[in-house]
């Protein structure tokens, strides 16, 4: 009998990993309409429950808001749903007759869910529905904080699927996760593509384990509020974003650029909308219980609100204050107001114009945010362009909250909440993911030009005229049987 923990979560994975194998070879000769109406039933019965994963994800993590978190299911079940609905991803995709080409989907096989504590039950359906979409299975490891409302996620998930025809084992989930069954899930040899959402190890972990893998890193979103800006509108919708589940989407404002020529009036409306400076020992006493002593975010303070940080460190606050600010002098590790913060903490930086909003912006960005996300809240297309132009991001959120834009609640991108970084925040897209990142496309190309054969009579050598193509046909053809077979 096994008792130890890293070995009971190594078997689980195996079998986990072998069932879900066995469902995908069935799923896989499914048509996309009988796929299709799998995907609609499981979306409604993740719809039907978004309310109560809500309340338990925030009962089990104590991060966030359960009245956004419904959002985010809603999101991640009807709004998904509806960008998908009529997307073709199995089978002939696209045939061009013209240039003699023929496109077919083809799904990658058994995915690896990794899901975060801080969004936990609309990842797993986001993540569900997507896999199931493409023609795949998908095992979760699930965030050992956050593993009852992911598990009973699954359930809902596994069970509207199944009952409408689905293959038991096609959405699992890890009972006993431990890093040692984490691992052995991105290592496994039927394990075909990983998508990782989560912190910086977690992420780097997955690209390292010689699976294909998609994953997130996180994000440093500097808030540039332009001098044309509307500003009462600017603070409203980056308090709206900040404030969302309080915060613990990755693509939430972590910096407001500004200014100086509208510092005052910024200040007066961040002031008036519920946001509130640190100045002195309230400062201080905020400082000491952002990070842990590696630097990195303290888990204590993530999703929480500011009235919650304010009496973890035993400070008064203005009654209905929503964000806390500080006015950071500089960007590094030593500055811990310039780098992510999933809670209800900004930082605040004033500059002369918006040429050196643009370097500031480069700065922070590299201090943790390279790839992710920044907004921009301007009425200047020419600004608005150079930033579009030069930022090294893979969304430019432009006058809207960046947490909602970015998902796409409030914008027109992909719903999602695996959000890539492009190659220069380590990940392998710049995508908001969907179901066309999660296939293999098989191309048909047709032969549209003839070798002449009479255009090798410059060639030095005779040996090139007398080929016998007949029989290099027949040879290759016996090769790839015998491949076959």
């Amino acid at each position: 009998m096994i008792k130890d923990k890293d070995l009971i979560s190594i078997q689980e994975v195996r079998n986990l990993v072998q069932k879900a194998k066995e469902a995908q070879s069935r799923f896989s000769t499914f048509d996309q309409y009988k796929i299709d109406k799998i995907v609609q039933a499981v979306s409604k019965a993740a719809s039907k429950e978004a309310e109560n994963l809500a309340k338990f994800a925030k009962r089990e993590t104590g991060f966030g808001k359960w009245e956004d978190k419904v959002e985010k299911n809603k999101l991640a079940s009807d709004k998904l749903y509806e960008y998908i609905k009529d997307m073709k991803t199995i089978g002939v995709l696209n045939e061009d007759k013209e240039r003699k080409i023929v496109e077919i989907g083809t799904p990658v096989g058994v995915i690896a869910g990794l899901i975060p504590s801080t969004n936990p039950t609309s990842t797993a359906i986001y993540k569900a529905l997507i896999s199931l979409k493409s023609g795949n299975a998908i095992v979760f490891s699930p965030h050992p904080s956050a593993i009852g409302c992911i598990s009973k996620t699954v359930e809902i998930l596994n069970r509207a699927a199944v009952a409408n025809g689905a293959p038991d084992g096609l959405i699992s989930c890890m009972e006993h996760p431990t890093i040692e069954g984490t691992n052995e899930l991105m290592k496994h040899k039927d394990v075909a593509l990983i998508l990782a959402t989560g912190g910086s190890a977690m992420v780097k972990a997955a690209y390292s384990s010689g699976t294909p893998a998609l994953g997130v890193g996180p994000g440093n979103v500097p808030a540039y509020i332009e001098r044309s800006a509307d500003i009462k509108l600017a603070v409203k919708r980056i308090f709206a974003s900040k404030t969302f589940d309080n915060g613990t989407i990755c693509a939430s404002e972590q910096s407001i650029v500004t200014e100086k020529i509208i510092e005052d009036k910024v200040k007066d409306e961040i002031e008036r909308q519920g946001g509130y400076f640190l100045e002195g020992e309230k400062l201080e006493k905020i400082v000491e219980i952002m990070e842990r002593p590696n630097g990195g975010m303290n888990p204590k303070i993530v999703g929480k609100s500011a009235q919650e940080i304010a009496d973890m460190v035993g400070i008064d606050i203005p009654e209905g204050t929503r964000v806390l600010l500080c006015e950071e002098k500089g960007i590094g590790k030593e500055y811990p107001f310039s780098k992510e913060k999933l809670t209800a903490l900004l930082g605040f930086y004033v500059v002369e114009d918006w040429e050196e909003a643009c370097e500031l912006c480069f700065k922070l960005l590299e201090n943790g945010g390279l790839g992710h996300s920044l907004s921009i809240h301007s009425k200047d297309e020419n600004i608005i362009r150079e930033f579009g132009l030069k930022k090294p991001v893979s969304r430019i959120l432009v006058n809207t909250p960046s947490s909602q834009g970015a998902v796409g609640i409030t914008t027109n991108l992909a719903p999602s909440l695996t959000l890539g970084c492009g190659a220069i925040g380590g990940s392998a897209t710049s995508d908001n993911i969907t179901p066309m990142n999660l296939i293999n496309i098989r191309r048909m190309a047709y032969g549209v030009e003839d070798v002449d054969m009479e255009s090798c009579v410059e060639c030095e050598s005779e040996d090139l005229r007398n080929i016998d193509i007949e029989a290099i046909t027949k040879l290759v053809m016996e090769q790839i049987q015998k491949i076959n077979e």
